[in-house]
């Protein structure tokens, strides 16, 4: 069964038009754009993204275009350099070891109550997020936004973008996802398509880059055919791009179209980085049930590509969805834990979810059994399941080998626990993620967590946890 609208969602709010009277500013900011785009890393007034400018009022419009005019006045063609030079940084940014980008989970970049990436940054880890959905611009062959805002005169996306890199970051950018036109469909042939895509590495100076190929082209062989041969000419026109594909899940594996997708990958002799399967909205009932399906897709890359058991888990994906999913399925903090200890004891690939907008408490807490685009539907703190990306890239090389790591070689700790004294709460545990709140018993004391923390000792030298006194 393959994954319906809410994940990922492509139907947005209709885009706020300014008022008549904000134009003429409105119309000086977008023809002075890459000078604006420069100022937005340097002046606080434009650390806003630049969609929220819109709803500022008259003052703030014409004071802040004021300001925008009098630089560019004063700055002149040392102001075009300056800007051009910040365009030029931004397309080079250094990339990050790969474990980071296996580890980076779903943003829906247009949501209209999106996270600031820059605080889930801070508070988790997590250096790396993957930037959902680019698709056809209508019928034609060129890139766009959830195919509503192309990237050829994008506003909104490049502004996230920065604000990740400035925070030490990267992204991955994701073409595809559940309903709209996909550029495979609608391009003539994988070169037409992989020129379209370079479109979009280029603009943003990407290193990593996502196919997510769901309904209704990963039924279309064509089209799969598009997707398949583009991503095989960018890894050969783009060295050293990071490039996975995602695909639905059944119970047991890849389906039927999965399959196919496979065997077209084989028969162009094109390897990804990994292949990622989205292990819900498929009858699947907890952690358990996940890892069986991941444990058949790697029979299934096996039989395909000739590969042992540890070469298929290397090139192999997990891609879950956090709390309540589009069928009602739930998936807990305990069963991210579940696929995490899986994926850590085989050397898997890639650990991701959908997706960082949902991965908040929801109000009321269950959301009236209802999925939402911008919550979970279940009890966490914010950015619990962000948590478990941050843990797998922390457990994995930057350059990740074939083979699995036999045994764990945490850093010399006491033992875990010692709950003398009564300790009502549970004992800590190594190698386990914990987030702001969490409290555990350790050698006779209650601990608070008073940050995200992984394999970090009670009272050891990272301060992440307080100390409450005996038990």
């Amino acid at each position: 069964m393959d994954q319906p609208p809410l994940g990922p969602p492509h139907s947005r709010p209709p885009r706020t038009r300014p008022p008549d009277s904000h134009l003429p500013y409105f119309r000086l900011l977008h023809a002075h754009l890459p000078y604006f785009r420069l100022l937005h890393a340097r002046l606080p007034y434009f650390r806003l993204p630049y969609r929220h400018l819109l709803r500022r009022a008259d003052q703030r419009w014409r004071l802040g275009t004021a300001a925008l005019a009098a630089v560019l006045l004063a700055g002149g063609a040392t102001a075009a350099v300056a800007a051009s030079a910040q365009a030029g940084q931004a397309s080079s940014a250094a990339a990050l070891t790969a474990n980071w980008y296996e580890s980076a989970p779903y943003y829906s970049t247009l949501d209209s109550d999106a996270p600031d990436l820059g605080q889930v940054m801070a508070a988790t880890g997590q250096k790396a997020f993957d930037m959902a959905f680019i698709l056809a611009d209508g019928s034609s062959c060129s890139p766009s936004w959830d195919g509503t805002d192309p990237v050829s005169s994008d506003t909104q996306v490049a502004s996230v973008i920065s604000e990740v890199r400035s925070d030490g970051g990267d992204v991955v950018v994701s073409a595809g996802g559940y309903n709209g036109t996909k550029l495979g469909q609608v391009c003539g042939s994988a070169a037409a398509t992989a020129a379209a895509y370079q479109q979009v590495i280029t603009t943003y100076g990407l290193h990593a880059f996502d196919f997510d190929l769901e309904e209704p082209e990963i039924e279309n062989s064509t089209a799969i055919a598009n997707e398949l041969g583009a991503a095989q000419i960018l890894q050969a026109e783009d060295p050293g791009l990071f490039i996975s594909i995602t695909m639905p899940s059944t119970t047991t594996g890849a389906n039927y179209f999965g399959q196919q997708l496979l065997d077209e990958a084989e028969s162009l002799g094109f390897t990804p980085n990994d292949y990622t399967i989205m292990p819900f909205d498929g009858g699947f009932d907890g952690g358990s049930s996940q890892v069986t399906a991941l444990q058949d897709f790697n029979a299934q890359l096996m039989s395909t590509f000739g590969w042992s058991s540890a070469q298929a888990y290397a090139h192999e994906g997990f891609s879950g969805m956090n709390g309540r999913t589009d069928t009602g399925e739930y998936f807990y903090q305990s069963d991210f834990q579940t696929v995490l200890s899986f994926a850590e004891s085989v050397g898997l690939g890639r650990y991701t979810f959908w997706s960082v907008n949902r991965d908040r408490e929801c109000d009321p807490v269950d959301n009236n059994d209802v999925t939402s685009s911008d919550c979970s539907s279940v009890a966490q703190n914010p950015w619990d399941f962000t948590a478990f990306t941050v843990a797998f890239a922390n457990s994995t090389s930057p350059s990740p080998t074939p083979t699995p790591t036999p045994t764990a070689t945490p850093s010399p700790t006491p033992p875990p626990t010692s709950t003398s004294g009564g300790c009502s709460a549970a004992a800590w545990v190594n190698d386990t993620a914990y987030v702001s709140g969490d409290v555990v018993s350790y050698n006779g004391d209650q601990w608070t967590a008073n940050q995200w923390n992984y394999d970090e000792v009670p009272g050891g030298p990272s301060g992440a946890w307080n100390n409450d006194g005996p038990c």
